[in-house]
């Protein structure tokens, strides 16, 4: 009998040490989202002033093109993650909602009250690149 608890204590053991494992590995492997924030928060910096300063169709074109070649190239990116933490959902969700809602106000103020004042596209970019870049941060401090 002494023998039998031995081996499961044994077994417990290895079980804790591969959940270890596993959690090491998680943490390792989800750096990629702070990665992906980064490159996120980096690309405000430029199409914002460009959806503030430029104007007229070939503006707009442009525009269109780097949006979609930002979004489509983070989101290939992001498909090839294996690893998500808890929460990811919820966290990027957050982040992208506020970032939305900075930018949306931001165009609006920027076209409206704003127009073609460097200045404030230069703010702008700034304010709508730090949800992401905050977000970086605080993801690089938790895969840590």
């Amino acid at each position: 009998m002494g023998g039998a608890g031995a081996d499961g204590t044994g077994k417990a053991v290895e079980a804790l040490g591969r959940v270890a494992d596993l959690e090491r590995a998680a943490r390792r492997g989800s750096g990629w989202y702070a990665t992906y924030l980064t490159v996120f928060a980096a690309g405000q910096l430029v199409l914002v002033p460009m959806a503030l300063l430029w104007h007229g169709l070939a503006a707009a074109t442009t525009f269109a093109v780097l949006q979609v070649v930002l979004v489509g190239g983070m989101s290939a990116y992001a498909a090839k993650q294996r690893v998500m933490r808890r929460g990811f959902g919820m966290r990027h969700g957050l982040i992208i909602g506020v970032w939305g809602l900075l930018f949306a106000l931001t165009v609006l103020l920027g076209l409206h009250a704003f127009a073609d004042q460097v200045g404030f596209a230069v703010v702008a970019a700034l304010v709508c690149a730090a949800p992401p870049a905050l977000g970086a941060l605080a993801e690089r401090r938790r895969s840590a």
